[in-house]
């Protein structure tokens, strides 16, 4: 009997020994061990070797923390009450639009995810739908499809973090991804819009080609209206210049004309014969023997002279004062020719 009890004690502390080396477990990394005592949670370990009480009195459950998880929300089922499907939202005027997107979460608190809801999975899918819904409901359809579509993501995110927080989930939104095509009209109105999308695309082009051209013009005319006022302030000096000049002149004439009125006008009106007569070839003369006037071709005249002298030619500076009182002998000859000849000769005034 006394053997019988050594041989019982032996094993009982063979199985006790096995008893509580059952609660050592090891925990891989990137996943969180949560311990529970009789049901209730005591802690969460890390990565590591661990040592818990034995079941039943402590139970340990793992849980993946960095794997990313993804949940599709939009799906194409028909709810019976409204003969639409689940993707289906309403948008501010009232018109509906088809929302298809995936969410992209991971584990931030595994305590939270074991035992603040019944269904995690379930709770995030349900805080997408409403958080899309309420964003989508504050936006007109065209904008919701156009200008607004690229801000619907980030959104429902924020929105979609704020709900989980308020209820505890331990759920960290990662991204919000747009499926193809995952914002869209029904299909009874798809052409439509596809139209006014393709309308809205060919605004945006010309008011592109708009502005690029507006950026060709613009610049240049901003050129042409600088050199234009360059020019003008250039004008107005030069004609400001020459007033002052003359103003001067006429200053200085007048003095001199105060002190000799005569000498004065003789040479006024040599330079004004001067610069009449500079650039003439031909000069009429008024003849005072008879009612005809007299035509003096002087440019025949230079030619014909330089033709006699061969290499020599007549040269009268173009500043040379031609009046009736040098007109050379020779225009009595001429006159008298026209008068034999009967013609009557060129009138020209200048």
């Amino acid at each position: 009997m006394r053997s019988a009890g050594i041989g019982l004690a032996l094993l009982g502390g063979v199985a006790f020994a096995v008893w509580m080396g059952s609660g050592f477990f090891i925990v891989k990394e990137g996943q969180q061990a949560v311990i529970t005592q009789f049901g209730k949670y005591k802690t969460t370990v890390g990565a590591g070797f661990n040592w818990r009480l034995p079941y039943p009195i402590e139970r340990h459950e793992l849980v993946f923390v960095t794997q990313i998880r993804s949940a599709d929300v939009g799906r194409d089922a028909i709810v019976k009450s409204t003969g639409l499907r689940e993707s289906a939202m309403l948008t501010e005027d009232e018109n509906i639009v088809e929302i298809k997107f995936a969410v992209q979460y991971r584990l931030n608190d595994a305590r939270a995810w074991l035992f603040e809801s019944k269904n995690p999975s379930d709770a995030v899918v349900q805080a997408a739908e409403t958080a899309v819904r309420e964003v989508v409901g504050k936006m007109r359809m065209d904008t919701a499809l156009a200008e607004e579509r690229d801000q619907i993501a980030p959104r429902v995110r924020q929105l979609m973090q704020t709900i989980l927080d308020r209820y505890g989930v331990g759920v960290e939104v990662v991204g919000i991804n747009l499926q193809q095509g995952g914002v869209r009209p029904p299909e009874q109105v798809q052409a439509s819009f596809d139209d006014v999308l393709k309308a809205g695309q060919e605004r945006e082009r010309a008011k592109n080609e708009a502005q690029a051209y507006a950026n060709d013009v613009v610049p240049r005319a901003v050129g042409a209206a600088s050199r234009l006022a360059e020019e003008s302030a250039a004008y107005k000096a030069k004609i400001v210049a020459q007033a002052q000049g003359d103003a001067q002149r006429f200053a200085s004439v007048l003095a001199e004309y105060q002190k000799a009125p005569q000498v004065t006008r003789d040479r006024m009106y040599i330079d004004a014969m001067q610069q009449i007569y500079g650039n003439v070839t031909k000069v009429i003369i008024e003849s005072r023997q008879g009612s005809n006037l007299l035509y003096m071709p002087l440019d025949k005249l230079m030619q014909s002279t330089g033709n006699a002298a061969g290499s020599s030619s007549l040269e009268i500076p173009p500043s040379s004062a031609v009046t009736p009182s040098t007109v050379p002998s020779t225009a009595v000859p001429l006159e008298t020719r026209a008068r034999d000849s009967g013609r009557t000769r060129e009138r020209e005034v200048r």
